[in-house]
């Protein structure tokens, strides 16, 4: 079964300077890198910490190595393989997820403001309405 939705990964909690993560709703057909299919409920995810702050880790890496030597380096130290497209398709997918969170932020921002605007404008208008014509008949 093929969907077109994409899960999302939650933002992880700093605690004591280690992040907690939390599990996720599976919505696509394969379980993504640091996460593993709850034996419970085969729609929920649960986090791997140790292969999410690993991937954490080689995202810095990214940026003096190619993503195959990161992805080597992270298929060795969590013992669970990943590709160099994987790794590549999953920093792809964070960092659109990351300026579209950025941009939502900034059309809320102005769309608040915008609104306030208008409201004063209309209590503006509303507070100091007069009749445009006053003739003897009308009255």
């Amino acid at each position: 079964m093929k969907t077109n939705r994409t899960w999302k990964l939650p933002k992880p909690v700093a605690v004591d300077g280690e992040y907690e993560w939390q599990p996720v709703v599976r919505v696509g057909t394969h379980v993504p890198f640091g996460y593993r299919q709850d034996p419970d409920d085969c729609d929920i995810l649960l986090p791997i910490p140790k292969e999410l702050e690993l991937f954490e880790k080689a995202k810095k890496f990214i940026k003096q190595y190619s993503y195959r030597e990161v992805a080597a380096w992270l298929s060795t130290q969590s013992e669970r393989y990943i590709s160099h497209v994987g790794l590549y398709k999953r920093v792809k997918i964070e960092q659109q997820r990351k300026n579209e969170a950025s941009t939502q932020r900034y059309l809320a921002k102005r769309y608040k403001e915008a609104l306030q605007k208008a409201e004063k404008l209309e209590t503006q208008r509303l507070g100091y309405r007069e009749r445009v014509s006053s003739s003897p008949t009308e009255a």
